[in-house]
Order: C-alpha cells, then sequence, then structure tokens
C-alpha cells in the first residue's frame, strides 16, 4: 500500500517524514514493553523492515549497504530508537506526579538463561568484539 508512495517521486524530506511519522511509529508500537522479550532473529526481522522501507525511498541499488543508507539519511537503527524512547518513557515515569508510576518496571538481578525485563532496553549493549 506504502509502496508506490515511498517509489515515488516526492521531494526526499517527504518521503523521510512519512516513513518517521508513519513506518516507524507502526514497527514501533509499545516497543518499550515488547521489544527486551524479542528474540534475535525478531529484532533482525523489524531491523530489515527499516532497511527495505529506507532503500525504497532513496532508491538504492543492491550493492548499496544498509548501514550506509541510513547513516546518509541520518536515521538510527531501530535498537537505539527504541532504547531512547525507554529511556524517556521511565524517565518521565520516575519523575512524574504519580508514586504509583514510579519504579514501575524495576531492573532485578537475574540468571543470564531469562528473557531481560522492559526496563533492560535502556541499558547500552556489551561492545561488539
Amino acid at each position: 500500500m506504502l509502496r508506490p508512495v515511498l517509489r515515488s517521486h516526492l521531494p526526499l524530506r517527504a518521503k523521510l517524514a512519512l516513513y518517521k511519522g508513519y513506518i516507524r511509529s507502526r514497527l514501533t508500537y509499545a516497543a518499550p514493553a515488547w521489544y527486551a522479550l524479542c528474540s534475535i532473529s525478531q529484532r533482525k526481522r523489524i531491523q530489515a523492515q527499516q532497511s527495505i522501507a529506507l532503500r525504497m525511498i532513496v532508491r538504492a541499488g543492491r550493492y548499496i549497504l544498509n548501514d550506509v543508507i541510513a547513516r546518509d539519511l541520518c536515521i538510527e537503527t531501530v535498537e537505539e530508537f527504541i532504547r531512547r524512547i525507554a529511556r524517556r518513557m521511565f524517565d518521565i515515569a520516575d519523575q512524574g506526579p504519580h508514586e504509583f508510576l514510579r519504579n514501575i518496571a524495576p531492573t532485578h538481578e537475574r540468571s543470564p538463561s531469562v528473557r531481560p525485563l522492559p526496563r533492560e532496553v535502556t541499558k547500552t549493549p556489551p561492545p561488539k568484539q
């Protein structure tokens, strides 16, 4: 449904605004709550959807890397975007006037075999080796 719009001759700024306002908001709806529970393959699938949309927007050839497209358009990865909105959501909840929202999803010590809690999305990932 959006394919013709993304492949049209609209200005690049209009296509990026459409992506940021409509597509990315659909991809990451309520993500601070569910993204920590996703497996690695599900996270890759969400990132692939972003890459497909950005590739359509700029009409990139097959030999241009997705990272290069995202960097040139100044678009952060889905994981970075979700980490940023999760931090903002938890900060607003912790500093807000409502007592019952403070520390709504605390960070607990857990074994490495258990899936993470939603607040653990806000932690920075370990550096890649």
